[in-house]
């Protein structure tokens, strides 16, 4: 196999046969607030992290897959924590994430919090953002109107990633609620395989969840889901 790729979190290697190989990196992102799995600046490493990462995405593309929700899964080695993959063809210049909210915090709460009295606020309905995967630019939202515009998507195509997203993240919170937790947010990619599929990972690192004791951490996710 030959490596192709290194990212914030994972490396990517490529199979003879096209197919993409992922290795779940102990790296975590973070900010001035610590730990943030939703900024773009490498800051440290939490061992096992990886490990977990990939665990739990197993367990969900698992669970979107017998729900009838297309992702690039392939198949996983358990004993080298990889992942193989469908090549996907992402959106724009380096690809778009969908981000489901159904409450105010983190980034949302940071843009708007003249209109909201309190972080964590419940909103009145589930949000769903689209930015730009663009480190640099501190991954910019995207509204409907550009990516019509820009000839990304058609009118269509962006109601239908509309839907699958929330489709998709419906059976997530529904699990979820199953282990007593509640999602908070969680932020997801498209890319194109000969259809629209979620791609790279759903894990902690894409993910707030809360129990009530309050928004659990990577591992305290990871025990809950799959130590349970």
């Amino acid at each position: 196999m030959e490596k192709i790729a290194s990212g914030k979190t994972k490396d990517v290697y490529e199979k003879e046969n096209g197919n993409l190989v992922l290795f779940f990196k102990d790296d975590v992102t973070g900010d001035e607030t610590g730990v943030n799995p939703g900024a773009n600046t490498v800051t440290g490493q939490i061992k096992g992290k990886g490990r977990m990462s990939f665990e739990l995405t197993c367990y969900f593309f698992k669970l979107l897959k017998e729900k009838g929700i297309a992702t690039h899964f392939v198949d996983a080695d358990l004993s080298k924590a990889t992942m193989e993959v469908k090549k996907a063809k992402v959106f724009g210049s380096s690809g778009l994430e969908f981000i489901w909210r159904s409450v105010a915090c983190g980034s949302f709460y940071r843009r708007y919090k003249t209109l909201i009295e309190k972080e964590f606020q419940p909103l009145k309905e589930p949000v769903v953002e689209i930015t730009l995967k663009d480190d640099e630019g501190g991954d910019p939202l995207i509204n409907n109107s550009s990516l019509i515009g820009l000839g990304i998507f058609t009118k269509q195509q962006v109601e239908e990633l509309t839907d699958m997203t929330k489709t998709a993240i419906g059976y997530i919170d529904e699990d979820l609620k199953k282990k007593g937790l509640k999602l908070l947010d969680i932020k997801i990619e498209f890319g194109d395989i000969g259809e629209f599929a979620i791609i790279d990972e759903i894990s902690g690192d894409s993910m707030r969840v809360s129990s009530d004791k309050g928004v659990l951490s990577h591992e305290e996710l990871y025990k809950s889901i799959l130590e349970n």
